[in-house]
């Protein structure tokens, strides 16, 4: 069966702009979790985000382009020249058709749409941006990044929450193996706005504490709810023949397993089906859950939720029976570009042979039983897993591996 591998990738993150800043920063265990700079929250009950500082569009952009963009969308273009930068991929140099997109997002240009909300209002009709007609959609990233990086191939969007980002990689493996020879893939979210902070409010699960180090404690005795952020990772995905024959000798890691499921109604009794997801992926991925070097846990920091997943874990690699990590605890659950930084971080693990740590987890919940990392921990990890839920019941697990050559 057709190897799917990473070539290429694209950080855009709280706590850094590309892979490098994310990687340093994430190591040292800085949190970018703070008062919302956005806008004023002082009106709203949870004032905590992780936002992405320093990014100015206008350096990385046209002209053209800045107008008709949500700041998501100028992050997610961004990201995918990175990503395609980091692969030397030349599109030219492939079939017309060769290399299609595939992302994911929670809410779409939801800042493009408060501003041109708010012009209607005060302002009238006549002063609400064309450009508002696709800004919002959430399928707008995969839209610009088709036309911008001229991507005429298979194409897509996928919109599970903060499951989306392995969801979208998973649906570019299935490209990738059915024939296409590249894919752009993966998620940036966020909507730092007032408009998309009332969704995010609705939902009950923020945090409302105002403290930083305490605000998003997932696994912790004192967990409350988590923090919302903007961010995530976009990828290049190809066929390892296809990667060779562009001469490419090594790559990030390939996308060894996954597997999606849906978790029952709330009220209906029955279990969660997040243990079943990840057993589904260790089973795609042909290999045993002793033969995971580290979990990156996706960590809702609600004490029920966290519960579940703790209970997933345990079952599959037994107490404390592997090491667990909650990176995001430094940039806050970012949508669903959540889980593709995560993978992001994942590939880097395997990279440098490091752990990121759990940050602010001073008190885990000991029946958890897990081997929660909360210091930076040295690891020869040549398999990780990457385990996300999305609000409403989504549940994805992705297992990556490390091959250091094509040779």
């Amino acid at each position: 069966m057709t190897v799917a591998v990473v070539t290429g990738m694209g950080v855009v993150a709280p706590t850094g702009l590309g892979t490098r800043q994310h990687w340093a920063r994430t190591m040292r265990g800085e949190a970018a979790i703070g008062r919302i700079t956005a806008f004023d929250p002082q009106r709203y009950s949870s004032t905590l985000a992780g936002e992405i500082s320093g990014f100015v569009p206008a350096e990385h952009l046209t002209k053209r382009l800045l107008p008709q963009t949500d700041r998501m969308t100028q992050l997610s273009l961004v990201a995918a020249d990175w990503a395609l930068r980091d692969a030397a991929v030349e599109v030219a140099s492939l079939p017309e058709f060769g290399m299609g997109v595939v992302t994911a997002g929670s809410a779409g240009g939801f800042e493009f749409g408060h501003r041109e909300l708010d012009k209607l209002w005060r302002k009238g009709p006549e002063h609400v941006s064309a450009y508002q007609s696709f800004a919002w959609f959430y399928a707008v990233n995969t839209g610009q990044i088709s036309i911008r990086e001229g991507l005429r191939g298979p194409s897509g969007v996928l919109v599970t929450e903060q499951a989306g980002g392995l969801d979208a990689i998973a649906q570019a493996r299935r490209r990738v193996r059915d024939g296409t020879a590249a894919m752009v893939c993966g998620a940036v979210d966020g909507s730092p706005c007032p408009w998309g902070w009332v969704a995010h409010l609705a939902g009950g699960r923020i945090s409302t504490s105002e403290d930083p180090l305490r605000a998003y404690l997932p696994f912790d005795v004192d967990a409350a709810g988590y923090v919302p952020g903007d961010g995530g990772a976009l990828f290049v995905l190809e066929a390892e023949e296809a990667a060779r024959d562009r001469g490419v000798t090594s790559w990030h890691g390939e996308i060894g397993g996954y597997a999606a499921t849906f978790d029952p109604p709330p009220d209906s009794d029955r279990p969660s089906t997040l243990r079943r997801a990840i057993e589904l992926a260790l089973a795609d991925a042909n290999i045993g859950a002793d033969e995971i070097d580290v979990v990156f846990a996706d960590g809702s920091g609600l004490p029920e939720l966290d519960r579940v997943e703790a209970d997933a874990l345990r079952a599959v690699f037994g107490p404390h029976g592997v090491p667990v990590t909650v990176p995001k605890t430094m940039t806050g659950r970012l949508g669903a570009g959540g889980a593709a930084l995560d993978l992001a971080t994942a590939l880097l693990t395997m990279r440098h042979g490091e752990i990121p740590p759990t940050v602010n987890v001073s008190r885990p919940v000991p029946e958890y039983e897990l081997d929660l990392v909360t210091e930076p921990r040295p690891t020869a990890a040549s398999a990780v897993l990457v385990v996300a839920r999305g609000y409403g019941g989504f549940n994805a697990a992705m297992v990556v591996t490390r091959r250091k050559s094509a040779g």
